[in-house]
């Protein structure tokens, strides 16, 4: 049993009591906040995935709101990718770059209005980017964090469950695009997203003192198809090529260092953070690329708290952002960041804390 107590630091999310009852027994600290990462049976919690509909806790993706008459002009000056065609109702995926092209957070953009915005934020403190890029721009748009929190619901089966809560509309919803609506009077946002590639939707509560209540509603239409509880933790985002922010890359990591290249368009505005920088970046050639590793051995073998070297004949050419075993692929899997010249099909050393294993240098994604 986890106990827990608030602070300005430190916070439970709208879900955090019903994570507790459905068994969690790990979780990790992201946006200052407390995400469930495990519930004691990570095989069973990684097969639901793929398999069937799992339920996530996962409202430490806050919202970043940028509400007011330059609102679209903020949003617009923080990502580099363009998002004039952008309309209301539809998400986008969007890279944040600072001022030397380096990504420092990669959000879900949702346009609710012409005037307001939200960001649907990774792990660092973009609150306080945006507050700074607006009043350093003389900018009229209110910068704030609203009481809006996700709940997931991700797996094949997915689909199946909220539209036995909401209706068949939701399978007309196309990726990222997103319906503000309620539940038994509950206001929520559902949005086709959500950090799996296994399909899914992210619901947006959004009265926070109705967690525990709107987690029991789909906890309970889900039955018929198995739901359980699971969190993004496990191997299958990996395996599927999904970028962790801040863990896959460092402080001088860009965007097409890491395959996110395509979300960014060089024509924007001179006005748009890092934009300058990214088109030098392209110009001069991309200096590392990201591949995925499959390392020897027949056992879990995690990567553990600290990024590990990769050797090419006795040369440093990088380094494995993250490891762990697949159980689709019966082998250790992770990414390498490393020399652009360096192909896939290579053959590494991955300097790993028992010694140095051998690995495949192969593409992405895995599966």
């Amino acid at each position: 049993m986890f106990s827990v107590f608030p602070t300005a630091r430190l916070r439970p999310s709208p879900f955090y009591a019903s994570a507790v009852a459905e068994g969690m027994i790990a979780a990790s600290i992201y946006n200052r906040m407390i995400m469930p990462t495990s519930y004691g049976d990570p095989e069973a919690e990684y097969w639901r995935l793929i398999n069937g509909v799992s339920q996530w806790d996962v409202g430490v993706e806050r919202q970043v709101q940028l509400k007011g008459p330059d609102a679209g002009r903020l949003a617009q000056i923080l990502s580099p990718r363009d998002l004039s065609n952008c309309k209301v109702g539809q998400g986008k995926y969007v890279p944040l770059c600072n001022h030397r092209g380096t990504i420092i957070n990669d959000p879900i953009l949702l346009k609710l209005a012409d005037d307001l915005y939200w960001l649907s934020i990774a792990d660092s403190d973009i609150w306080f980017w945006a507050s700074a890029i607006a009043a350093e721009r003389g900018l009229t748009v209110e910068v704030s964090e609203p009481d809006v929190s996700p709940m997931a619901l991700q797996g094949p089966k997915a689909e199946d469950v909220v539209a036995h809560v909401l209706g068949d509309w939701v399978r007309q919803l196309k990726y990222f695009w997103f319906k503000e609506t309620e539940i038994e009077g509950i206001p929520v946002a559902v949005q086709r997203s959500g950090w799996s590639k296994q399909g899914g939707f992210e619901i947006y509560l959004k009265d926070g003192t109705r967690g525990t209540q709107l987690w029991n509603i789909f906890k309970e239409a889900g039955q018929p198809w198995g739901i359980g509880p699971g969190a993004p933790a496990t191997a299958e985002r990996t395996e599927s090529g999904l970028v962790s922010v801040g863990g896959d890359t460092d402080e001088a990591t860009n965007p097409f260092e890491v395959r996110l290249g395509k979300y960014v368009d060089l024509d924007v505005g001179d006005d748009v953070v890092g934009i300058q920088a990214l088109r030098r970046i392209k110009a001069e050639g991309v200096k590392r690329h990201q591949l995925g590793l499959v390392l020897e051995g027949d056992a879990p073998a995690p990567l553990g708290f600290r990024r590990q070297d990769i050797i090419r004949n006795g040369q440093r050419i990088g380094m494995m952002t993250n490891c762990v075993w697949s159980p689709r692929l019966k082998a250790n899997i992770g990414y390498a960041l490393i020399d652009a010249a360096v192909p896939a099909g290579e053959t590494v050393q991955v300097i790993r804390d028992q010694g140095p294993v051998s690995a495949n240098l192969v593409e992405l994604p895995f599966l």
